[in-house]
């Protein structure tokens, strides 16, 4: 991938990584303090042929701290995806998603006229919102004075990254630990990243809004690819066959051998899948 870049946007600076080529445009979005380098394995496999850009999203992961009165919620950040889209004038995007569910949030609240397709891998889905042990673990890491920053030292050990609570049940295989020491060191040592993480994760809505939202991508009536994970301990198995369900024009494909993080466990699946819309 390119050198990192930075683009500034009403919430504040945001970097991303492009691989550059005139092929047609994957945008792919991680998840809570994970950045873009969780798609390496399938941007290797992809970039010859795509335009692939990795923005680096306020949630944890990212080296520049947003503008204090930064709308970080669900909501802000969610329709922050289509702000990126709109300064890169980015056009007949396939949105390739994992993790977090700000593409869902986008598509419900937003303007998707830059957004030509979707590939959606296991995600916050509904009303999984915080998702599962590792989700519920991070809510009472903020919720806890000092807690998210003991929490951010715990995880420079291994032992506690493979715990369930914490990565553990997010990835079939560990993570490398200069991947994971680039994912965790921006809210390890910088107060504010990690208040911009607090911002976001005590703001979700409501079950019910959340509900709403996903109901509202009905709506979207571009092609969507869904690969989801069979044995996926964090978003369950039934949320890909709803999503399947739920947009008029999608494909369901579930995997195997893989947990949430997809790109990591099966990034040959993912690459393989080729994007829904290429127009």
């Amino acid at each position: 991938m390119s050198a990192t870049k930075p683009i500034d946007r009403s919430a504040g600076t945001v970097e991303y990584h492009a691989t550059g080529g005139d092929g047609p445009v994957l945008v792919f979005i991680s998840g809570l303090t994970i950045d873009g380098t969780v798609w390496r394995h399938v941007v290797e496999r992809l970039a010859p042929d795509f335009r692939c850009i990795l923005p680096t999203l306020p949630l944890g992961a990212h080296r520049i701290p947003m503008h204090e009165d930064a709308d970080l919620s669900l909501r802000g950040l969610g329709l922050l995806i289509g702000e990126f889209l709109e300064r890169l004038d980015l056009a007949h995007v396939t949105l390739v998603q994992n993790d977090w569910g700000g593409a869902q949030v986008l598509i419900a609240l937003g303007d998707t006229s830059r957004v030509a397709a979707l590939v959606l891998t296991p995600f916050e889905a509904f009303d999984n919102y915080p998702p599962g042990i590792p989700g519920r673990a991070i809510g009472v890491a903020v919720a806890i004075p000092g807690g998210l920053a003991l929490t951010m030292q715990a995880l420079r050990f291994r032992a506690m990254r493979r715990a369930p609570a914490a990565w553990g049940w997010m990835s079939k295989r560990p993570v490398p630990k200069p991947v994971m020491d680039g994912w965790f060191r921006p809210a390890t040592t910088d107060r504010r990243v990690r208040r911009d993480l607090r911002k976001y994760t005590t703001s979700l809505p409501p079950k019910p809004t959340l509900l709403d939202w996903a109901e509202a991508n009905r709506s979207f009536d571009r092609p969507v690819l869904v690969l989801w994970a069979v044995e996926d301990k964090v978003m369950p198995r039934d949320h890909g066959r709803r999503l399947a369900e739920l947009y008029p024009h999608a494909q369901l494909r579930e995997v195997e051998d893989s947990d949430t993080l997809m790109p990591e466990d099966r990034p040959d699946v993912v690459a393989a899948s080729p994007p829904v819309s290429t127009s």
